[in-house]
């Protein structure tokens, strides 16, 4: 995992091992997934050309073709060792995919040759994230879609996961500050492309076990630290 990218901060060791693990793959990429999928509502993105940014090990490749169908799924991803496992991953699970080695803030891609971005836990390790943002706005077609998902400050400052994992902590936002970001590059979406969702292994402090063990009841939105934002927004067509 030795790389060098002025705008992204490297996983550790133990962070990049969880990505591998069932945990990730089913408690987390498969809900996450399945979450955005809801929220595109009637208008679920089904074929054409689909960018995984961030795309890390490939275990996104399944879970992305079942749900969106893609014709063309391309991986992008800064490191190399996740790139070289990605395409095991894809081999084994017989997905024709693209891999591509670079940053989000600079994507080797043509203007508007993408169809759907999927952006999913990638941004809270960007440096530069409004100009990452900017280049998904730039490779999707109008009237693309953007699948974002994304944990949020009050989740990633805590300290189990300063201390197991690596991130740029000047720039992490809360679930607001995510979402006028996206509305600021000129995404659009309503609330109900919006979800807060407050799972267990997202509460950092006690990972939910109080509620699971219904000792007491989850607070609900507004009086609670969002922990988790996922946003299905889309990129207007051309007029």
């Amino acid at each position: 995992m030795n790389y060098a990218s002025p705008t992204y901060v490297e996983k550790t060791r133990i962070g990049f091992r969880f990505l591998s693990t069932f945990t990730w793959q089913h408690h987390v990429l498969r809900v996450a997934i399945n979450d955005l999928k809801r929220l595109c509502g009637e208008s679920v993105p089904q074929g054409g050309v689909l960018l995984d940014a961030g795309c890390g090990q490939g275990k996104s490749f399944r879970l992305l073709r079942e749900a969106f169908r893609p014709q063309r799924l391309i991986g992008l991803d800064a490191d190399p060792y996740s790139l070289s496992l990605a395409r095991a991953e894809a081999d084994k699970e017989q997905i024709p995919a693209e891999l591509i080695a670079g940053d989000c803030a600079r994507i080797e891609l043509p203007d508007a040759s993408v169809d759907v971005v999927f952006c999913h836990q990638t941004f809270h390790h960007l440096v530069e994230q409004e100009r990452a943002l900017a280049e998904f706005w730039r490779v999707l077609k109008p009237g693309g879609t953007l699948l974002f998902a994304e944990s949020t400050k009050a989740y990633i400052d805590t300290w189990v996961i300063r201390w197991f994992f690596r991130h740029p902590m000047h720039v992490q936002k809360s679930a607001d500050g995510y979402l006028q970001m996206l509305r600021e590059q000129g995404f659009v979406f309503g609330p109900q492309q919006v979800s807060l969702p407050y799972l267990w292994w997202s509460r950092a402090r006690d990972f939910g076990l109080l509620e699971r063990w219904h000792l007491k009841q989850p607070p609900p939105p507004g009086k609670r630290e969002e922990t988790l934002v996922n946003v299905a927004a889309r990129k207007p067509a051309a007029p």
